[in-house]
């Protein structure tokens, strides 16, 4: 059990919040698989200050979702402050201040790893927030910009200084972005000198390999990321490839319906938003191909479920596959279809 502020955390292992991909369908999944809490996807908080509708509906959340964390970016002190006052008018238990997203157009603009190059204006922003909101503050960091500004001790010391309820750690610098390994002798490091608790991030690929780096490296959580798409089972103790083809068929389609739900359209954008969630329901399955590539271009919701349902596969086959880092990162998720 970890307390964060007054919100009480229950559990090992949790989500990590990614654009297009954690938004309310999979976290409330997430969440009835066993993840310990829900981050929204990062919110720009210069579109919440002008009130993007689009910006202001990615808070939408369901109570049994609940830890829920929003998580914000921006570069301006005003701005991120004034943000988080109408996030907090939706309720949310935390507000999670992004400074680890190394897409070039959202740091090199000072905001999320960016302001990994200007602390002090983080720590500004987590004491604005607190003080402003009432609510408690968690920061997501990196490493440091590059291996040469490895200013990770700094950047924790300067959050706590400010208020921080606890801060998770990406072990790789924004130059790595998401190639190399990350580092967890660092994340460890951190632990060790941290006074907030220390959720740590990246490379985790099982529920085991999470629960085992949590002891040997003495952090409060781990968060996962990539592992964790078309893979709820990853926040438990059964493994995805000793989960029944029938049992993974179901999930497939109960998420399929909350997306329907959640983004009603007169069109087939609910189905197109699923396909990135269904190529990797499918990964490493035997799944046939010419039955995904259909799946994967068909337009009728009715006829993707009819064809799901006939589909016939071998279970117990299971390739050796690794997602492309480079698919991936915090703005977005590029299919691999």
């Amino acid at each position: 059990m970890i307390r964060v502020g007054n919100v009480t955390i229950e559990g090992d292992v949790a989500l990590s919040p990614m654009a297009g991909i954690s938004d309310s369908p999979y976290r409330q999944i997430s969440r009835r698989f066993g993840s310990a809490f829900s981050y929204t996807e990062f919110v720009s908080t210069e579109q919440l200050k002008i009130g993007n509708v689009k910006t202001l509906d990615m808070f939408r959340f369901q109570e049994m979702e609940r830890p829920i964390v929003f998580q914000i970016f921006g570069s301006d002190l005003d701005t991120v402050v004034h943000a988080s006052e109408i996030a907090a008018e939706r309720n949310p238990d935390i507000i999670d201040l992004n400074m680890g997203c190394s897409v070039s157009k959202v740091s090199h603009n000072g905001s999320g790893a960016g302001l990994l190059k200007n602390i002090r204006l983080a720590g500004q922003m987590i004491e604005g927030i607190r003080l402003r909101t009432g609510l408690p503050v968690t920061a997501k960091i990196r490493l440091g910009w590059d291996s040469l500004t490895l200013n990770y001790l700094e950047t924790v010391k300067v959050l706590e200084g400010s208020g921080v309820s606890a801060i998770s750690v990406h072990g790789r610098t924004k130059a790595m972005a998401y190639t190399g390994i990350a580092d967890w002798n660092a994340i460890g490091e951190i632990k060790s000198r941290a006074n907030v608790p220390i959720y740590g991030n990246g490379d985790v690929q099982t529920y085991q390999e999470a629960i085992d780096k949590k002891k040997q490296y003495g952090v409060d959580l781990i968060l996962i990321g990539r592992k964790a798409i078309g893979n709820p089972w990853v926040f438990g103790k059964i493994a995805k490839k000793n989960i029944p083809w029938l049992q993974i068929k179901s999930v497939i389609l109960e998420h399929l319906d909350s997306m329907l739900d959640f983004y009603p359209s007169t069109d087939d954008y609910a189905l197109i938003l699923f396909r990135k969630h269904f190529i990797k329901y499918i990964e490493n399955l035997g799944f046939p191909e010419e039955t995904k590539r259909i799946l994967l271009t068909v337009t009728s919701v009715n006829e993707f479920k009819e064809r799901l349902e006939s589909a016939k596969l071998d279970s117990k086959v299971w390739e050796i596959s690794e997602m492309k880092n480079e698919n991936i990162n915090c703005e977005t998720f590029v299919s691999l279809v």
